[in-house]
């Protein structure tokens, strides 16, 4: 997102001849940027050096923009993969948990059958008792 013209920061107050200090002590325009993107001072005198400076100005303004959105969108990328980590592991789980719970209705069907022929051994086996203390 480039910012325009309007929104820039303000520049330095304009200095004359008689009150320009040294290069190492003019604030810096933008102190967000690395030294070797900051804008250099104009000179004051030359109408062309004032319009370059405002340029570098609009163009560091609009780098900076684009840095922060970058950062933003990186951190944007971030919680989405963390996202996505968190919804193939709930995905993976819950395949998991379909496994185990095919797994543990076949073993329960296995079990019922089991336990219907062991009611069913257990009835003859009565009725067998049954036969052999009648005919005693």
């Amino acid at each position: 997102m480039l910012v325009s013209s309007s929104s820039l920061t303000p520049f330095p107050p304009v200095r004359t001849a008689d009150d320009t200090p040294p290069e190492d002590s003019i604030p810096l325009v933008f102190p967000e940027l690395d030294q070797q993107l900051q804008p250099l001072p104009p000179c004051h005198d030359s109408e062309e050096s004032m319009e370059v400076f405002k340029q570098h100005c609009q163009i560091a303004e609009e780098y900076h923009e684009v840095k922060k959105e970058i950062t933003l969108l990186e951190q944007r990328k971030k919680e989405l993969i963390a996202k996505l980590d968190q919804a193939e592991k709930e995905k993976v789980d819950a395949a998991e948990l379909v496994r185990e719970f095919e797994a543990l209705t076949e073993e329960n069907r296995t079990l019922r059958l089991a336990q219907s022929q062991c009611v069913e051994q257990l009835e003859k086996l009565r009725i067998q008792y049954q036969k052999r203390q009648g005919s005693s």
